[in-house]
């Protein structure tokens, strides 16, 4: 599928989109999907799922938009179809208050996921920044993701870079955290 022909951002609006993207299976296949067409076969392997269970997460998908077929063809009579991403990122609506960010916990699910003796970078930064800095960091953090996934080779392994930049809130105890 020929890259320029790919939106860049494809935005989560209604409530369909964000139930689809909602779900932590779903959020495994698209990243199947993100860097070359696949069947639902393929899909299924790599996910480790039946091929029925694939082919209704990727209806759902396909419904609400965020996937799409890019071509078919005939396999012993059977009709083909090679699945890949809408555009080649999604960008969710903010959570409202007090609402799970559904991206992080997808991202700490995968994380947990991975295998502990593979390689891998895990951090985390405690910051005090001016609203300047803030927003440059950000930018910066952006810019170098973008960098790095335009030299993303789909015959390589997958690697996920996840980063949250935030203002923690101030004055209230997480839930684990004695007085």
């Amino acid at each position: 599928m020929p890259t320029e022909d790919v939106p860049e951002t494809f935005h989560v609006t209604t409530d369909e989109q964000l139930r689809a993207v909602s779900n932590l299976t779903r959020h495994r296949i698209m990243a199947v999907l993100r860097f070359e067409p696949t069947t639902i076969t393929q899909i299924a392997a790599r996910v480790g799922l039946a091929k029925g269970s694939s082919s209704y997460h990727v209806r759902l998908l396909e419904r609400a938009g965020l996937v799409k077929v890019v071509r078919t063809r005939k396999v012993r009579g059977v009709t083909e179809r090679y699945y890949a991403m809408a555009a080649r990122s999604i960008l969710l609506p903010d959570p409202g208050e007090g609402q799970p960010d559904m991206l992080m916990r997808h991202a700490v699910a995968d994380l947990e996921a991975s295998p502990v003796n593979g390689a891998r970078h895990v951090g985390m930064a405690h910051l005090r920044l001016t609203e300047e800095q803030f927003a440059e960091l950000g930018a910066r953090v952006e810019a170098l993701a973008h960098e790095y996934r335009k030299l993303s080779d789909p015959s390589l392994p997958d690697a996920s870079l996840v980063f949250a930049l935030f203002h923690p809130a101030q004055g209230k105890q997480t839930e684990g955290e004695s007085k």
